[in-house]
């Protein structure tokens, strides 16, 4: 198997086989492989392939780092966005939510030029889908942001 080179995020996750199935349903997901752990129905290892990017992930395993879970749901949340640049935001979200996601910022033109909204999976990853709908300057975005901030003091 070929290795790709570059950036991957890779997701610990409560219930690995169940995340592989959102994943696949959500957004299109493709598993490349997926290794059990030694005498067990955990999974160690799994990698796919979500539109163009490798994305891996595990289930959680905290016995073997003192005890301590690593999932967004022990955590109670998760500070990492995971984006999706794609070029149908529309489909994309229609998909991720009829497979189960949650809204965390409704899909909606924004400011900066694109179709925007945040995602919540089942295992508290949160995703974002973003679709240019034209290019804005740096100066074009800096004024929409004072303009936008006036009316909405956060993003989310």
């Amino acid at each position: 198997m070929a290795v790709t080179l570059g950036l991957s995020p890779y997701l610990v996750v409560s219930n690995a086989k169940e995340a592989i199935a959102f994943y696949e349903k959500a957004f299109g997901a493709t598993l490349q492989s997926r290794h059990n752990a030694p005498h067990s129905d955990k999974i160690m290892h799994a990698m796919l392939h979500v539109h163009g990017s490798v994305l891996s992930l595990s289930d959680d395993f905290p016995e073997f780092i003192g005890g301590k879970s690593r999932t967004p749901e022990a955590l109670g949340g998760t500070p990492v966005t995971l984006h999706l640049q794609v070029e149908d935001a529309e489909a994309v979200w229609s998909q991720a939510m009829a497979a189960g996601a949650k809204v965390v910022f409704p899909l909606k033109d924004q400011f900066w030029g694109e179709r925007y909204g945040k995602l919540s999976d089942p295992f508290g990853h949160e995703w974002a889908v973003g679709q240019v709908l034209r290019v804005v300057t740096d100066q074009e975005t800096e004024k929409a942001a004072e303009e936008y901030f006036k009316k909405e003091p956060v993003l989310s």
